[in-house]
This record gives structure tokens, C-alpha cells and sequence, in this order.
């Protein structure tokens, strides 16, 4: 029950912020074969959002799931990450986006810090 409310919650953080960010062109040179080389746990450095705190908690979310959370229900908890990311990613964009993420990233590093102590992880 308290993961699917996690899940909830964060789902529902990433619509906020991207439905709060300006839309933005894309550059199609981010094609598939450009992103071979990422993976759903770590990706390249340009996977990182640009706010201390939400990095630092991507991070360590990732490390623990990675670790601690048994394979079973690990692809959840990655999509989540993925979710965050993107959306923070897009957020930072803009400097309304900017201006709100250190304290969604600290509020999302609270919530998980209750949410994963069941799997063992501290942050």
C-alpha cells in the first residue's frame, strides 16, 4: 500500500511539473542509436538535472532499488526514476521549473527516506 502511494505521489509530482513547464522544442538528434549506450539505472552524465538536490537523490534512489529492491519489483521502482528524471529534466528547463525543484527533489528524498526503509535503504 505505502509503495503504491509513493508511486502515486511521485507520478503525480512529475505531471505538476511538467504541466508547470513551458513547452520546448525538441532536437531530433537524440535518436536511438544515440542512446545506445544508457541504461534505465545510471544513462550518461547529460542524464543529470542540474539541481544538487535532485541529483543527489536520483542517485541514491537508483543505487537503492538497484541493491536492495529484489528483482520482482525493481522495474517499477526504475520507471519511477525514469519519470522523475525526464520531468525534472524538463522542469529545470525553464526558470519557474528551476526555481521549484530543490524543494519537490527534497520533499520526493523525504517521502522515499519512509518509503524504502522497508527494503533497507538510507539516504
Amino acid at each position: 500500500m505505502l509503495r503504491k502511494t509513493f508511486l502515486i505521489l511521485a507520478v503525480l509530482c512529475a505531471a505538476i511539473l511538467i504541466g508547470c513547464s513551458k513547452t520546448e522544442t525538441t532536437d531530433n538528434s537524440n535518436t536511438a542509436a544515440g542512446n545506445s549506450n544508457r541504461t534505465a539505472s545510471t544513462g550518461p552524465a547529460g542524464d543529470k538535472i542540474g539541481i544538487p538536490e535532485c541529483d543527489d537523490f536520483i542517485a541514491k534512489y537508483d543505487a537503492c532499488i538497484s541493491d536492495k529492491v529484489p528483482e520482482a519489483a525493481r522495474a517499477q521502482f526504475k520507471t519511477a526514476v525514469q519519470q522523475w528524471r525526464s520531468s525534472w529534466r524538463q522542469a529545470a528547463a525553464t526558470p519557474q521549473g528551476k526555481a521549484g525543484l530543490t524543494a519537490a527533489c527534497k520533499q520526493a528524498a523525504e517521502q522515499a527516506r519512509t518509503s524504502m526503509k522497508a527494503y533497507n535503504c538510507t539516504f
